[in-house]
């Protein structure tokens, strides 16, 4: 089992994770995509031939023949990791991001909006090869979301790409499922987990999609093994990572793999478990309004990051990312729109049942 443990309480700050002498909270590792996001309805999906909620990798053709039938859209950059550190960022935190794009149009949208928001981005865009990843959302009224995405050059990322020095001084690397099926992002991402446990580091994963987990089910059992501290999922890829239809047998069975794993659960929130036997079931939060699911495991996993980053104890860690994702479902796109240090500070922690320490 990986090494790494989460404070147990909200004075309870380990030193070699927090604090100054870290330059960095959390650097993020993943695929640099463009979110080309339109509201569609169901009528538009079946003339497409597009089944509903579903991802889908396509060729660039492919995806410039979508993009043109789509309706008016919002551009934003995107990508499961990016939207992470981007909420973390919001959330106060000192970040940094490793992703690669082209020297295109795209690339620089890219390029502005994550350096806009906070996040130290200095991946060199590539000169040559595919044009930069882009995934078009199309958002139906249920809120549900249908992707079509092209990873353009999201995929090349090697160990060229990874800075040591980011890695030796962060507090923990956090990285996401969807690039492991390109081998030289693959290796790219294992040696920055390695670099960053060498250097006192926790890692964090995601498991980002059910299709992913069923390509990598055994590569990623021994991922968690190796070198993971903190999981991420939602129930379906839980159940999917080890073959169960009952999540509460995941959840059993997870905790022999990695310290901590992080649930979510839909409109019944999520849980937070630990290998110590600490449980925690975290209530979902809303502003009322429900427009657009994308994003929101993204921005859960920002708020939890946060959490452990600032040494509170998991009901809280739980609650920012409740607070983070509701807030992402309130609005297009995947990115927050609302400061989330802001909004946090104004929704306590639920006091319906006590914190478990």
């Amino acid at each position: 089992m990986a090494v790494g443990s989460v404070s147990a309480g909200p004075d309870a700050v380990e030193e070699d994770v927090v604090g100054d002498a870290r330059r960095f909270d959390v650097v993020g590792i993943g695929n640099a995509i463009v979110d080309v996001i339109a509201h569609v309805d169901h009528d538009f999906l079946e003339a497409e031939g597009l089944v509903p909620g579903s991802m889908t990798l396509v060729e660039e053709a492919e995806a410039a023949r979508l993009y043109a039938a789509m309706p008016p859209a919002v551009e934003t950059s995107g990508g499961s990791a990016a939207n992470t550190i981007a909420g973390v960022a919001s959330l106060g935190g000192r970040v940094a991001y490793v992703g690669k794009v082209r020297d295109d149009q795209l690339g620089d949208v890219f390029r502005h909006d994550i350096q806009a928001v906070g996040v130290q981005y200095t991946t060199a865009p590539a000169t040559s090869g595919p044009s930069t990843a882009r995934c078009l959302v199309l958002v139906t009224p249920d809120a549900e979301r249908t992707m079509r995405t092209f990873l353009g050059v999201s995929t090349s990322l090697g160990v060229a790409e990874i800075d040591p020095d980011a890695l030796a001084s962060t507090a923990i690397v956090y990285a996401e499922g969807y690039l492991w099926d390109a081998e030289d992002a693959k290796t790219a991402i294992r040696t920055a987990m390695e670099t960053a446990r060498r250097a006192g580091a926790r890692v964090a994963f995601t498991l980002s999609d059910t299709f992913c987990v069923e390509r990598h089910r055994s590569e990623w059992l021994g991922l968690l093994d190796e070198h993971v501290d903190v999981v991420f999922a939602n129930e379906g890829e839980l159940c999917s990572l080890f073959e169960v239809d009952d999540v509460e047998e995941a959840l059993r069975r997870v905790t022999v793999h990695t310290d901590l794993a992080c649930v979510t659960r839909s409109a019944a929130g999520s849980t937070l478990l630990h290998a110590d036997g600490r449980r925690v079931d975290v209530p979902a939060w809303s502003t009322g309004t429900v427009l657009d699911t994308t994003g929101a495991g993204d921005l859960y996993a920002a708020g939890v990051l946060r959490g452990l980053t600032s040494g509170v104890d998991l009901r809280t860690a739980g609650w920012l990312g409740s607070v983070a994702a509701g807030e992402c479902v309130s609005h297009t796109g995947p990115r927050p729109q609302t400061r989330l240090a802001d909004l946090v500070a104004r929704v306590p922690v639920p006091l319906d049942r006590p914190p478990v320490v």
